[in-house]
């Protein structure tokens, strides 16, 4: 940001961008319908993404019922929405934010983490909170550091660790601190808070850890020295942060059964996730192919303070009539009956009562698992000053940004061309940048007048980020020649090693609407050899495809090549959310 602008990310606008793209999302997430019975009370339930198409089964399986709620049945109906997104749509107005998802009677979020946010939002509106009180639970899953077994169980060996034992101190001098320096470096993957509920309940066992206390977080806390540099020091060690914890392990999963070697190359030691997570992710549910379970399964650590618990809250909301009130009831009551409690159970996650069964417990091969201390959750201003603070604490980023200026560049989408499209979208995305991260721009297509001697050039280059200089530059840009992507991201790769800052995430971002048309290098083999990950001096690529003719699949191949992503905006309609996911990464 332009110096002199405050360094951290306001939280609700960043909220806001997040969920700006999430009604294209939400549609791929609507639980198939049973035709309706005139004769029955209908009922819509708002489920978070990770257990929806659960409860549309187990929906399904209420309907078939020969259930009863006030002498009338009931006919649910489930549609899966991510907890921030549904958030956002309760706080605002539903049909504008959701148009293509009916307004729900009960909401199913990840975590309380959220009601309390609703509550503080209809706060500030000036109208009745929503989410006034505490909730039943229909399932629950506590968060975990997640391990590959031989790394786990060596931890495991050393006896009880905190959270900062684990992903704080052992980062300065790596795995050399539990004698295993062969092991190299220690850093950890993580989701960013403002976008995930994972990420956020890590975010606040971190200020748990750091007090040493499981509740009565407060604000002075919060604002602590101590207390701030104990989890800027764990924020210290994140490879890098994600926009989504089961993509996230996803691509590792994809990783381990795709390599050679006992274990898949990554720079990252552990995922800080859901309990649930690791007990999918081990019997094979979230592998490339269903089923197919890794050679190298997680193993969960549980954190000697305590830790976070995720507890799935049933939240009947004011606009449920006094028929839906009665039916909301009987399907809660249905949910917590040890039939369906099986089925969570089969997914991986602990019972209402934060039980445990033994399958799940010997899948994550976790130790102390039965017996857990709980931090409470923290009051809802408390959480939102750990969101405000956050982007002054999280780990900063090295971004080189280099953006195609080839002739295509000048196709039309609209009125508009599409490096306008893409560019206003990359200067609001980066816009939730702070002065602190460090970024350069490049601009690349093929030689021309020009550029005589080189297919790429540097705009900016590599400092404190400046948001008016980095929007002037890239307006200025001009459009014409070809593309020469490998050539460009080899060298831009080759540049961020000479400038590497191990203090730093340290990143390429390839802005592109095309395949590599540079004939003077076009050996995607030797690309990929040239980026592949070094786990000591990680250099992370990330893609953005925004056109139709995007060589996505080679994009992809050069992102995971490195351990980074590639995001598909083909669709223009997805490019602002394409930015504000990228973005999340740092």
């Amino acid at each position: 940001m332009v110096s002199g602008r405050p360094t951290a990310r306001p939280w609700l606008p960043y909220a806001a961008a997040i969920v700006a793209g999430s009604a294209v999302i939400a549609a791929a997430y609507l639980i198939a319908r049973p035709a309706a019975d005139v004769g029955c009370t209908p009922l819509e339930v708002s489920s978070s993404i990770e257990k929806d198409v659960l409860l549309g089964e187990l929906a399904e399986r209420y309907n078939k019922s020969d259930r009863r709620a006030g002498g009338r049945c009931a006919m649910v109906t489930v549609h899966g929405l991510a907890s921030g997104a549904s958030t956002d749509a309760l706080a605002g107005d539903w049909a504008v934010k959701q148009p293509n998802l009916p307004r729900p009677q009960v909401w199913l979020p990840t975590s309380s983490l959220w009601t309390g946010q609703l509550k503080l939002l209809d706060e500030a509106a000036g109208r009745p909170a929503q989410t006034p009180g505490r909730y039943p639970s229909i399932a629950n899953s506590p968060l975990v550091i997640a391990m590959p077994q031989p790394k786990g169980k060596h931890l495991q060996q050393q006896g009880p660790l905190g959270w900062g034992e684990v992903l704080g101190s052992s980062g300065r001098t790596g795995w050399a601190t539990f004698g295993r320096p062969d092991w190299g470096r220690f850093s950890f993957g993580k989701v960013n808070p403002n976008l995930s509920t994972s990420g956020l309940a890590a975010t606040i066992a971190s200020y748990y850890a750091a007090i040493n206390r499981a509740s009565d977080l407060t604000e002075s806390d919060v604002a602590n020295p101590a207390v701030t540099q104990f989890v800027r020091r764990i924020e210290a060690n994140v490879s890098h942060y994600s926009d989504d914890i089961v993509d996230l392990l996803k691509d590792r999963a994809e990783a381990d059964l795709s390599s050679a070697d006992t274990a898949a190359p990554t720079d990252m030691s552990a995922v800080v996730t859901q309990e649930e997570l690791v007990y999918q992710y081990n019997e094979g549910k979230l592998s490339p192919t269903p089923g197919e379970k890794p050679r190298v399964p997680l193993v969960a650590i549980y954190p000697k303070e305590g830790t976070f618990n995720l507890d799935h809250p049933y939240v009947v909301l004011p606009s449920a009539s006094p028929e839906q009130r009665d039916a909301a009831a009987d399907f809660l009551k249905f949910l917590q009956e040890p039939p369906q409690q099986q089925s969570f159970s089969r997914h991986g996650f602990r019972d209402h009562e934060r039980n445990a069964a033994g399958p799940l417990i010997a899948a994550v091969g976790g130790r102390g698992a039965e017996n857990l201390t709980y931090f409470d959750p923290p009051d809802p201003t408390v959480v939102k000053a750990i969101l405000t603070g956050w982007g002054t604490l999280r780990k900063k980023a090295n971004i080189l940004v280099a953006v195609d200026t080839s002739g295509s560049m000048n196709a039309k989408i609209g009125d508009r061309t599409r490096f306008q499209v893409a560019t206003r979208a990359a200067t609001k995305g980066f816009g939730l940048l702070n002065s602190e991260d460090k970024v350069a721009l490049w601009s690349f297509s093929s030689e021309t007048q020009q550029r005589p001697k080189s297919p790429y050039s540097e705009e900016v280059r590599l400092s404190p980020f400046d948001q008016k200089s980095l929007t002037r530059e890239i307006d200025n840009l001009h459009v014409e020649g070809g593309t020469a992507l490998y050539a460009t991201v080899r060298a831009a790769h080759r540049h961020m090693l000479d400038h590497y800052d191990q203090s730093r995430i340290n990143a390429v971002v390839v802005l592109t609407d095309g395949t590599n048309e540079y004939t003077k290098d076009n050996n995607l083999a030797r690309l990929l050899e040239d980026v592949a990950l070094d786990p000591e001096r990680p250099i992370k690529i990330f893609c953005i495809a925004f056109d139709e003719k995007s060589d996505f699949g080679t994009l992809d191949r050069i992102a995971k090549a490195s351990a980074g992503k590639a995001f598909d905006a083909r669709d223009p309609a997805k490019i602002d959310d394409a930015f504000v996911k990228l973005v999340s990464s740092f």
